[in-house]
């Protein structure tokens, strides 16, 4: 996985005031989990633009007031207006212990579907995802040049060595769905079809009663002196 390192300031008070004066001055309260003990720290906002702007996932290089731990970002909270950071929680990890973090999918190609009219339905952005950090992928790629209409990929049909997909097996990932227009089409191409058929099929019955009434009338006898 993406690392990013980071350098915080271990939080010798805590308390809503303490928490209050952090904030004015453009920092984010954090806390580190997971370990033999919970760690409070902050950091200004800036440093964590890397790590909540963009849809990757990270193990963060924390440097706590000198001691450097391994974690992951497990919550974030954001405030309802101003949509400043407000709390983040991050969770220790190591080498022989599973986690369960949300990996981003990531689409390549243009399926066939899709450039047949279909529309392209995207399920799951992203999937919940347990294992060890060292089998965890970046993301989760998906090839969907083969999809045609009708076709989808499910939680099982993706594979992924030393890692548990925790969602339901048929749970659609991403498919192509047929789109209004394209029913349309097929109908208004049933119908043409339909009248084609029609109108040939009437024209030969036509005639044939024409022929049949022409052989059926009685030739005329000459009169009689």
């Amino acid at each position: 996985m993406k690392s990013l390192a980071i350098s915080v300031i271990e939080r010798e008070k805590v308390g809503k005031s303490n928490t209050r004066s952090l904030r004015n001055q453009g920092n984010v309260p954090c806390v580190l989990y997971g370990g033999e003990k919970q760690v409070c720290f902050y950091a200004h906002e800036n440093d964590f633009r890397n790590l909540v702007n963009t849809p990757d996932v990270y193990v963060v290089e924390l440097d706590i007031s000198g001691n450097k731990t391994r974690a992951i970002m497990k919550d974030i909270q954001f405030h309802p207006v101003t949509d400043r950071i407000l709390h983040i929680d991050f969770l220790e990890v190591f080498e022989d212990k599973e986690i369960t973090i949300s990996i981003p999918v990531i689409l390549n190609g243009l399926s066939i579907g899709v450039r047949n009219g279909g529309n392209l339905m995207f399920r799951r952005r992203k999937i919940i995802t347990r294992g060890l950090i060292e089998n965890m992928p970046d993301a989760i790629e998906l090839d969907i040049e083969h999809l045609k209409i009708g076709q989808f990929i499910y939680i099982k049909d993706l594979d992924q060595d030393g890692c548990e997909f925790l969602a339901p097996d048929n749970s659609v990932v991403v498919g192509v769905k047929t789109a209004r227009a394209a029913i349309e089409e097929e109908v208004e191409e049933d119908e043409e079809l339909e009248g084609e058929e029609g109108e040939t099929t009437e024209g030969g019955e036509s005639k044939s009663e024409g022929d049949e009434t022409k052989q059926e009338s009685p030739a005329e006898e000459p009169a009689t002196e």
